[in-house]
């Protein structure tokens, strides 16, 4: 019966078919028909990934990974196991985090089964499925941070053929996201920190309009988070970031996804303590980063625990904020994840002059260290950050001339982004130097 159901709605209802592959899937399977079965809870599972229906292509893909378990090994079976495998880790990724053990379980699961058929002369026909597990291990490496596994498997990548992303956009679902969406997101972040803020806006705007022309909810939400967190945030659009946080919530909400519904709550904090509301960052920023973590995440952390520290210090509780700055330092020291140490030490500075007793040389070595890291790193908006910090201190010390000969040239090699709010800040501080 089941056999017949099937067999009928294959071949008279080929429309069915391709929109409800896991109808014929179920059938084969009550059928015995094991090898028909693979192909379509495989089918199933790929049509799910399209549809950003990312918990039924995890259970999909598996009952056809399991079946084929069922069966003598032969060349086409390992294939196709291959393929499937490969396949499982896009949506791990969304449900699970880039960093939980499920999912390097389910990269390195498929990098062995690769090698394991190269082995019997089976090289895979599909370059590209050893480039996607080789992502999965560099992303998971990303998430959790440790900067010399990343670059190790940098240099794999480039031993492999590079493809042209245009030309691939159905390759979000085997890596996540779509990668156009992706460089522009992580330019935006570039872009900011050299010191071009209308750009990286120009970049997130873009990233963001892309996404939603794509229509992939899993690339929607990445755009969201990072649009929030490397863009929004340090422009200072702290309005535009809570609404982008908001739409982010309720997508992870209806698609079932922990890693962007845990990951939008750290930066949700943030937003908090850089708007003045220090309890409720406290409170979300705790949970938050105690969530994210539970992903087996740590990027993000040195961030994360800096303005957890600012909002602790506005509150007055300082052995917390001091806590806090050494945990990001440590995470710093640990990860190799270094984008924002210079930020991290310009407000270890700011906490110094906010204590009961401030202590203006402490503020003044931390402001110099994040100085001296900004310009190394070429990063002149926080180079911006760390001058006006500077600025301030000097300033109220009575030295206005030092202070306007530090800050002006900063400043002045902005050309674009006069709107932000550093920028703004940085004018009134300018103006009031020269008074």
């Amino acid at each position: 019966m089941h056999r017949r159901v099937a067999e009928v709605l294959r071949d008279k209802f080929a429309d069915a078919a391709v929109a409800e592959p896991e109808l014929l899937a179920h059938h084969f399977t009550q059928a015995g028909l094991t090898e028909a079965a693979i192909e379509w809870w495989g089918r199933a599972g790929q049509r799910s990934l399209e549809r950003s229906a990312l918990v039924e292509a995890a259970a999909q893909l598996t009952r056809a990974l399991d079946q084929i378990e069922t069966l003598p090994a032969t060349p086409a079976l390992r294939r196709e196991q291959i393929k499937l495998q490969v396949a499982l880790i896009t949506p791990i990724i969304h449900i699970k985090g880039y960093a939980a053990p499920e999912t390097k379980a389910a990269a390195e699961r498929a990098r062995l089964l690769i090698e394991q058929a190269e082995a019997l002369g089976e090289p895979a026909e599909d370059p590209l499925l050893l480039f996607s597990v080789l992502y999965g291990f560099w992303v998971a490496n990303y998430v959790a941070f440790n900067g010399d596994a990343m670059r190790n498997f940098a240099g794999q990548f480039l031993a492999l053929a590079l493809y042209d992303p245009r030309a691939h956009r159905p390759l979000a679902t085997r890596f996540g996201q779509d990668h156009r969406v992706s460089v522009l997101a992580f330019r935006s972040l570039a872009l900011w920190l050299l010191g071009y803020p209308e750009s990286a806006l120009a970049d997130s705007d873009q990233a963001l309009r892309d996404a939603r022309e794509i229509g992939q909810a899993a690339t929607l939400m990445f755009a969201l988070l990072i649009a929030s967190l490397y863009t929004h945030v340090p422009c200072g659009n702290f309005a535009i970031a809570s609404a982008e946080l908001d739409e982010l919530d309720a997508l992870a909400d209806e698609k079932g996804t922990l890693f962007w519904k845990v990951g939008g709550i750290p930066v949700r904090g943030c937003v908090f303590a850089l708007t003045g509301k220090a309890s409720d960052a406290v409170h979300v920023l705790t949970s938050g980063i105690t969530a994210f973590r539970s992903t087996g995440a740590t990027v993000w952390m040195p961030f994360f625990l800096s303005c957890l520290a600012r909002a602790h210090s506005d509150l007055g509780k300082f052995d917390d904020a001091w806590r806090c700055i050494g945990e990001a330092m440590t995470a710093i020291e640990t990860t190799k994840e270094r984008w924002c140490e210079a930020e991290v030490n310009r407000m270890a500075g700011d906490i110094a002059l906010m204590a009961a007793e401030p202590d203006a040389a402490k503020a003044e070595a931390y402001f110099d260290r994040a100085l001296a890291l900004a310009r190394e790193q070429q990063a002149k908006s926080w180079e911006l950050r760390a001058a006006m910090s500077m600025a301030r201190l000097w300033r109220d010390q009575g030295k206005r001339d030092e202070a306007r000969d530090l800050l002006a040239p900063v400043y002045s090699w902005f050309t674009e982004g006069f709107d932000t709010l550093d920028l703004k800040e940085a004018k009134a501080l300018l103006d009031e130097l020269h008074a």
